[in-house]
């Protein structure tokens, strides 16, 4: 039975998924737009440090103001409307709730949320996908121990890169790589919230006028989302990853299967089995054209003649050899495809993306000069970009350990680091009292010695 189907039979039992929303933001706006188009689920409840903001938000997308005016959660669940406030905690430990949506873009919120959740007993289907890039691995231990599902959220990238490669893996292809598109030049990751514009082609006033965050917008253009992403997908999936970073190679949808070979045979990669992320720009700017910049893709190879053979019968578009193929979706729609996951976790007892290893890991790296006294201030902001390493080579960095993005977030330098000099543990004093960091700790003393 598919999941609509399933999602129709709850509605006609009267028996929907209950929901709680922490973060009623951007991403958050574009579920809580697919929600009423969608049977079988009841959105009970949403927190939000806003809540006026959050009803801002629903009026954006067209949600009635009948519908979201319970005063509590149990008068939620007993007229089938929704509350809005800002009690995360209330939320998450209400017993009739069965999943909840991490939405709130915050990794050290973020994990706090999550455990909480679990402890509760809920799934967790979590959006800040920069909580799961610095702690993702223990996250999934703790649900399968608690007896609840943590997932990605379908519709982001890291999701639909899993799914890809699942796909590839249960038809009995070797997956070569995998991974999304990006729009890339080396220059980019020296980019700051007031340089963003310019390399994204909006003038500072559209910007403003669009109500654009410049931050959150050059967290993806300076290399730190592509490397976050392609850390979940890593992890999920026990792909590999660059020995020094991701390398972006330019190419077109067509060009894929030519670029992501190993070296040997003309491609980029240090081997079989890794993530990357594709270009849509040339070294020297210009645009490839039909790129998969807003897509993610899979590369398998043909192990034998017949199915070499197969590819060829089939026009299946592959690199020159006729081994090399790539499956590819070139569009996401980001919170407008939340759903997926939430109606595999509750219906199918499914992940739609989840930690099996700790393979990657994203590290805080100097965008300038950094001296003693300078605060740092997290994914795209002045300070410090994502880099993208192995767990193990994260786990040595300068015998202390890689700093993690996601907790590079209002913490003061206490030594010199050199422009394009990864941070490790030693460089910055840090709050050591929060879950985030101390849940990060923990699985460095359980996953480094398997870190590969």
């Amino acid at each position: 039975m598919s999941l609509y189907a399933k999602l129709q039979q709850r509605a006609a039992d009267n028996k929907p998924i209950r929901i709680g929303l922490i973060g009623a933001g951007k991403f958050g706006s574009m579920y809580l737009a697919q929600i009423p188009r969608t049977p079988g689920v009841h959105l009970v409840g949403i927190a939000d440090l806003n809540p006026a903001g959050a009803h801002v938000n629903l009026n954006r997308v067209g949600w009635k103001s009948a519908s979201r005016q319970a005063t509590s959660i149990d008068h939620a669940i007993k007229t089938g409307s929704t509350h809005v406030g800002d009690d995360w905690k209330a939320l998450v430990s209400h017993p009739a709730i069965d999943i909840i949506v991490e939405c709130t873009g915050n990794p050290l919120a973020a994990v706090d949320h999550i455990e909480a959740a679990f402890a509760n007993g809920k799934h967790v289907v979590n959006v800040t996908v920069e909580a799961d890039a610095f702690c993702g691995p223990l996250l999934a231990r703790k649900a399968a121990q608690a007896g609840v599902i943590y997932s990605l959220a379908f519709g982001d990238q890291p999701a639909l890169i899993c799914d890809l490669v699942d796909w590839a893996r249960t038809c009995g292809f070797p997956v070569v790589a995998a991974g999304r598109g990006h729009k890339w030049l080396p220059h980019f990751c020296e980019s700051t919230p007031e340089t963003v514009w310019g390399n994204y082609g909006l003038t500072p006033e559209q910007a403003e006028r669009g109500g654009l965050n410049p931050k959150m917008f050059n967290s993806f253009l300076d290399g730190s989302k592509p490397s976050i992403e392609s850390t979940a997908v890593a992890n999920a999936t026990g792909l590999s990853v660059p020995s020094n970073g991701l390398l972006y190679p330019p190419a077109s949808v067509e060009d894929i299967p030519y670029v992501t070979r190993p070296i040997s045979e003309g491609g980029v990669l240090e081997r079989k089995g890794m993530v990357e992320v594709i270009s849509s720009l040339e070294a020297n700017g210009r645009k490839i054209p039909y790129d998969i910049r807003m897509g993610v893709w899979v590369t398998v190879e043909a192990e034998t003649d017949y199915i070499k053979n197969c590819f060829e019968e089939y026009n299946a578009h592959t690199d020159p050899s006729g081994r090399y193929f790539t499956l590819y979706k070139r569009w996401h729609l980001i919170g407008l495809e939340v759903g997926m996951s939430v109606a595999s976790v509750a219906l199918r007892g499914e992940a739609t993306g989840v930690a099996t290893c700790w393979n990657a890991d994203v590290v805080a790296t100097a965008k300038r000069d950094l001296k003693p006294g300078d605060m740092l201030d997290g994914e795209g902001g002045y300070t410090v970009w994502g880099k993208l390493l192995p767990a193990a080579a994260s786990v040595a960095l300068h015998g202390s350990g890689g700093l993690p993005l996601g907790l590079a977030h209002q913490v003061k330098v206490i030594r010199p680091v050199a422009k394009g000099q990864s941070l490790c543990w030693a460089d910055v004093d840090i709050d050591m009292s929060t879950r985030a960091y101390k849940t990060r700790r923990a699985m460095e003393a359980e996953f480094s010695r398997k870190a590969e």
